[in-house]
């Protein structure tokens, strides 16, 4: 029973370690989100364009620049993986090719961490007995480089989730206009309040991945967002008067 409650435990741990792993891509996924498509309907706002307008910019914003967030993503990350593999690559080719030279790398490395004499010898022979073991090595204490655990289209997948998920919320108020319920008040306002506590909420997350203050991780995203929120809606407002 102990056993099974035991295999049962490490089931979840491990299932939420591969979550973990895309929590962050999650999060910043969704500051850009939130943040640029509020930024779209802040400078329609300030432009004093209609609600179809705001929304027609609003989801082409939503999901042009997710998709766009997204390919980055999984381009990235397969840039990582491809360059981690190409170095191990020429590792098994130094390793095969020019062992000694590799060796006596190996030896500094360990000379350095403070070992010397016989046991320095002995860690040099166990690790250089076997190839996988030396190269693994050589990747993280040479090229200080580690293996990329996490999947380019999962990643990229995340990135476009979070994007639409997160960006979606400036838009609620103006979508729930359009189909008739018929808010009363400056939709722009309510869009900003949603707006502004995502980013807190979005900020405060922010600090579990960055291990950073929780109230200067909040004002960070807050500030940042609101910045730019504030921007497009006076680039809105002064091009809507030299237009119109």
């Amino acid at each position: 029973m102990a056993k099974h409650h035991e295999s049962h435990l490490h089931g979840e741990n491990k299932w939420f370690s591969k979550f973990q792993d895309y929590i962050g891509e999650f999060i910043y996924g969704g500051i850009d989100g939130s943040v640029t498509t509020f930024a779209v309907v802040a400078g329609a706002a300030g432009a004093h364009l209609e609600s179809s307008v705001v929304l027609i910019l609003g989801f082409a914003n939503l999901f042009a620049d997710g998709f766009a967030m997204s390919v980055g993503s999984y381009l990235s990350t397969k840039s990582e993986k491809e360059n981690y593999e190409k170095h191990k690559a020429i590792e098994y080719w130094e390793v095969d090719n020019l062992p000694e030279k590799e060796r006596e790398e190996i030896r500094e490395i360990y000379q350095a961490k403070g070992f010397e004499g016989e046991l320095l010898e002995q860690v040099v022979d166990k690790i250089t007995e076997d190839k996988d073991r030396w190269v693994d090595v050589m990747m993280k204490e040479e090229l200080e480089m580690s293996e990329e655990s996490k999947s380019p289209l999962q990643m990229g997948f995340v990135t476009f989730i979070s994007f639409l998920i997160l960006g979606f919320i400036p838009l609620i108020v103006y979508v729930m206009d359009y189909a008739g319920r018929g808010i009363s008040g400056d939709l722009f306002v309510y869009s900003s309040a949603l707006t502004f506590i995502t980013f807190a909420g979005i900020g405060f997350a922010k600090s579990y991945v960055t291990h950073a203050n929780k109230l200067r991780s909040t004002l960070e995203t807050l500030f940042l967002g609101g910045s730019a929120a504030v921007l497009a809606y006076f680039v809105g407002d002064l091009l809507e008067k030299m237009i119109a």
